[in-house]
């Protein structure tokens, strides 16, 4: 944490259990990745350090939607922890905590679970436990750029001196937060201004 201050960074920590999140928060990260074992205290205490909760609830339900490929051992952990951090999510909004949208995704191939491409579930798993699509928007946007501190790029609001990282949809996100785990609904993309999708 020190030798990273030093560098302008922040740190991440990846935790499931209590004593993992305590001891990464007195140490001083930024972010708890996943956060399954989050009870009360622990979200006073993120809450009280303005750490950040990254649920990664995509991970969990893509793999237990596709549980074929999906190893034994991974599923038996899976299907043990899935409510609980479903759970976790709920207490942690509830509680006040600030939450970023993240997926864990980590496969190329629009035929493969948890792949590349489907990033834009992740809203709709936050509005099923608990936020309201603008909330969840918010993680996804706003919220984002909170996660990597100062080296955060000026991304994620419509705002003077930010860059220009809009979609376009063909449908109301607030009306149906699904839309935005549906490429087909991006009519347009542009990345700092320049557009890369759309006519």
């Amino acid at each position: 944490m020190e030798v990273a201050g030093l560098a302008d960074r922040v740190v991440a920590a990846h935790c499931h259990g209590k004593p993992g999140i305590m001891a990464a928060l007195r140490a001083g990260v930024r972010t708890i990745e996943h956060g399954t074992f989050l009870d009360d205290e622990c979200c006073d205490a993120m809450r009280e350090s303005a750490a950040i909760l990254v649920p990664t609830r995509t991970i969990i339900e893509d793999m237990l939607a596709n549980k074929a490929v999906v190893p034994d051992y991974a599923m038996a952990k899976l299907e043990a922890i899935a409510d609980t951090h479903a759970q976790a999510v709920t207490r942690a909004y509830e509680h006040g905590v600030t939450i970023a949208m993240g997926t864990d995704i980590a496969l190329t191939g629009a035929d493969l679970p948890n792949s590349w491409g489907q990033n834009g579930s992740e809203p709709g798993y936050l509005v099923k436990l608990g936020m309201s699509p603008l909330e969840a928007i918010e993680a996804a946007t706003a919220s984002g750029p909170l996660t990597v501190g100062p080296q955060a790029p000026l991304s994620g609001r419509l705002a003077e001196g930010y860059d220009a990282d809009v979609i376009t949809l063909d449908a109301d996100p607030l009306a149906d937060i699904g839309v935005l785990g549906a490429p087909d609904h991006v009519t347009g993309v542009w990345t700092r201004g320049r557009q890369v999708k759309g006519a």
